[in-house]
């Protein structure tokens, strides 16, 4: 055999597995978007399920947030520089309460969720937020009670901007 056929030889074996192999790529590639695609599609199903299960008649944020405002509230809308008191109650998508109360605490330490949907209401108002988990603890979580890429419910008042 002569160098120029060996040459050949070893390149026409290579190239149906570099076939295969980009073939493989391009199917893991479509499987992982269709992946990603269902679990933010069944994120907010499960909030507009929640939604109406729960009688929330709500608003769309270009964020993916759905809101009702029970109370506009008269004072002060917040911004990311303020502080805010607010008494909340937190619930996941099954009902299952994990956290309620009332904390004072500067809104840009907070959720990204409660950064886009509390400055849509002044002192004095109620909104109802159901925040989805990139907008909320992600993938991570947090604690015990909130698993991780977990849609939530908010039902929060805003009695304090400073």
């Amino acid at each position: 055999m002569t160098k120029m056929t060996q040459k050949h030889s070893k390149s026409s074996k290579i190239t149906p597995f570099l076939s295969i192999f980009a073939s493989f790529l391009t199917i893991l590639a479509i499987f992982t978007l269709i992946g990603c695609s269902k679990s933010g599609a069944s994120e907010k199903d499960q909030m507009m399920a929640y939604a109406k299960s729960n009688n929330i008649t709500y608003t769309e944020d270009p964020s993916g947030i759905l809101y009702q405002i029970i109370t506009p509230g008269t004072g002060a809308k917040p911004s990311l520089s303020n502080t805010i008191t607010v008494t909340y109650v937190g619930q996941l998508m099954n009902g299952n309460q994990f956290d309620a109360g009332t904390i004072t605490y500067p809104l840009s330490s907070l959720i990204t969720g409660w950064q886009k949907g509390l400055p849509l209401i002044g002192v004095g108002g109620e909104i109802k937020l159901l925040i989805p988990s990139t907008l909320g603890y992600g993938s991570a979580g947090a604690g015990s009670s909130i698993p991780g890429n977990a849609p939530l419910y908010f039902d929060v008042k805003l009695s304090a901007v400073k």
